[in-house]
């Protein structure tokens, strides 16, 4: 089986919920017509990762400032009880196609935010949403941690689909726990621009021998709206300059790294490379080793399988 994949490497209408999705639908038209059947946004794409922003917080205190510049963002992140999330389902299923979503999540209940990615099937609408377990540095003023509910994974029609968020990567054993559920296309979002990125997704590619999609805005300073542009008067002009790139399960890069420049990296994927590469290494089968190591993952749930999967296992 062959899969055609695009990752979006463009910037969101900064803490604009509405202008972003209306630029998220524009950008899948864009590639669901060129036969994508699994597009990947970056981390918070809705509505923005908020690089340079200190939210008026140090250690023993907070702003008002940055306590309205929070609810700001507060207001223009994604609901997933609201119409918010059934804008995007309807897209996936009139464009007939996966979307995987990185997006600021609001609850509305606690007040608190996640950085989540959604995983949106053209049939079944939400299959789940995976939250950040542990944000990276300062994201932890402004995003909670989510527990090991949070990682999912889908065994869909165009192959098993799991991943993890920017740092989270480098958790081995949240890795591990991607690796053990059969994951064949591993979505990673990311606001990490640096180069050594490049050496993360092809290390993740070759220890779980699997698909790996790295996923990266790209934004300058002077997309930020003018009232912001004060909060981040010392950032660089290039402020993500992406980096966004498609590893194969034998670590070869597929397509990118695309640096410097906002665009799409599209690739067809052969999922028959998954078996070949397990010749060398299988990292939950033939090179593990279950009689020395153990892994529990508190919480974790089974991969859920779409109903269009059950109905082919039970006629084969």
């Amino acid at each position: 089986m062959k899969i055609k994949v695009c990752l979006i490497q463009d910037s969101p209408v900064f803490f604009d919920k509405e202008k972003t999705i209306d630029k998220l639908e524009e950008l899948t038209k864009q590639y669901a017509e060129e036969g994508c059947q699994l597009i990947v946004f970056p981390e918070s794409f809705i509505p923005g990762y908020p690089r340079g922003f200190t939210f008026g917080a140090k250690i023993g205190s907070r702003t008002n400032e940055g306590r309205n510049l929070y609810s700001e963002y507060f207001k223009n992140s994604i609901d997933i009880e609201s119409e918010d999330l059934t804008r995007l389902e309807q897209l996936a299923k009139s464009q007939n196609v996966y979307l995987v979503i990185g997006v600021t999540e609001k609850n509305s209940t606690s007040g608190s935010l996640h950085c989540s990615m959604l995983y949106i099937s053209p049939e079944e609408g939400l299959l789940g949403v995976h939250r950040k377990i542990k944000p990276t540095g300062t994201e932890r003023i402004i995003w909670s941690e989510a527990s090991g509910d949070s990682l999912v994974t889908f065994q869909t029609k165009i192959g098993k689909l799991g991943g993890l968020i920017c740092w989270e990567n480098y958790m081995p054993l949240a890795r591990m726990s991607m690796y053990n559920k059969g994951v064949e296309i591993y979505i990673a979002p990311t606001a990490d621009s640096r180069k050594e990125w490049t050496s993360t997704m092809k290390h993740i590619a070759l220890e779980g021998r699997c698909f790996v999609l790295g996923c990266n805005q790209y934004y300058t300073k002077s997309m930020y709206p003018k009232k912001y542009q004060d909060l981040v008067k010392d950032e660089p002009e290039d402020m993500c300059p992406g980096g966004s790139i498609i590893v194969s399960p034998l670590g070869k890069i597929i397509a990118g790294p695309l640096f410097e420049k906002p665009g799409a990296l599209v690739a067809e994927l052969n999922m028959e490379e998954i078996n070949l590469s397990k010749l060398d290494f299988d990292v939950i089968g033939h090179y593990s080793r279950n009689d020395i190591f153990q892994l529990n993952v508190l919480d974790q749930p089974e991969m859920k399988i779409e109903k269009c999967c059950m109905v082919k296992n039970r006629k084969t």
